[in-house]
């Protein structure tokens, strides 16, 4: 699902905590989607809510398809072309990195259901701490986005979606090296859900292209035990309301026989007929090549 910047490109950061980074894509200050202007993506002249463009773009204000077109002191704007084939959803994660002055969190713009061809814009409150005379334009940067087809997006509240489940991966826990991240599925819809043994899962890259060669083993114990991971498989059945969980396991460990792989995506059908979900739990994988997926396990009852 690639996306094209609208002004040529200046230029993914090894992530310390995968799964605490994680939950980075869902902090506060999400971008609002201003217009879909057909596919073009022409600098913008106009003063906006933060300001006017910059004729040159600043180092860093543009990447991965997406770019800064404005900044002052309460606000940033952003701007992306879809130039794929499908509707997609974007995460932007916007970073600091100038010296006396600071975000008061990495805000993060969303931008929803991006038809392709089209160009959209959204914003952020940078909730910026201000120091008098400290220009904050320059130093603003994107540190990272993502996307996610509009038909596999997890769901995690607002209406049930068609399939009649939700399913979405939590912000998860990172320690020694150990990442562990929630796998949780709710029945929404008015009928039954049956789940019986372990999700399917398949690790993407930045371009969701597969990851290989990597070992999908069940069950956690082969990585690390006391997870949630190693229950034994079982049939459940959801009534509505009611939810399940798996757990993702790995090791961010490295040695000097390869490259360490960092995926950011996750694809997953909780059963084999199930319609896909992209999640997006930051996989540091090391040099490990292989993740351990526990089998579904009742969870407490969600709305």
């Amino acid at each position: 699902m690639p996306i094209s910047a609208s002004a040529s490109a200046v230029a993914r950061p090894v992530l310390a905590t995968t799964a605490l980074t994680a939950a980075a894509v869902l902090l506060s200050g999400c971008g609002t989607v201003t217009a879909g202007s057909g596919g073009s993506a022409s600098p913008s002249v106009s003063a906006g809510p933060c300001g006017v463009a910059p004729t040159a773009p600043p180092e860093g204000w543009v990447r991965d398809g997406v770019r800064i077109v404005a900044v002052n002191d309460a606000c940033a704007e952003f701007e992306m072309t879809n130039s794929g084939g499908e509707a997609v959803d974007v995460s932007v994660l916007f970073g600091w990195t100038g010296v006396g002055d600071q975000f008061g969190s990495n805000p993060t713009g969303t931008l929803t259901a991006v038809a392709p061809g089209t160009t959209v814009r959204g914003r952020v409150e940078t909730g910026r701490t201000a120091t008098p005379g400290a220009p904050l334009a320059p130093a603003v940067r994107i540190t990272r986005v993502r996307s996610v087809p509009t038909a596999e997006a997890p769901s995690q509240g607002g209406p049930c979606p068609a399939s009649g489940v939700r399913l979405y991966a939590d912000q998860g826990d990172a320690a020694m090296g150990l990442r562990v991240v929630g796998l949780h599925l709710v029945n929404c819809g008015t009928s039954p859900v049956t789940v019986d043994g372990y999700p399917q899962v398949q690790v993407l890259d930045e371009q969701h292209r597969p990851v290989d060669p990597l070992q999908v083993l069940k069950g956690g114990a082969a990585i690390a035990t006391g997870t949630g991971a190693d229950a034994p498989p079982q049939r459940i059945v959801l009534g509505t309301g009611e939810g399940a969980r798996s757990t993702v396991v790995w090791r961010n460990t490295n040695d000097a026989a390869s490259d360490p792989v960092n995926a950011p995506y996750l694809r997953v059908r909780a059963t084999p007929d199930a319609a896909p979900v992209m999640v997006t739990p930051e996989l540091d994988l090391g040099t490990t090549g292989r993740i351990g997926v526990g089998a579904w396990t009742i969870e407490n009852a969600r709305s």
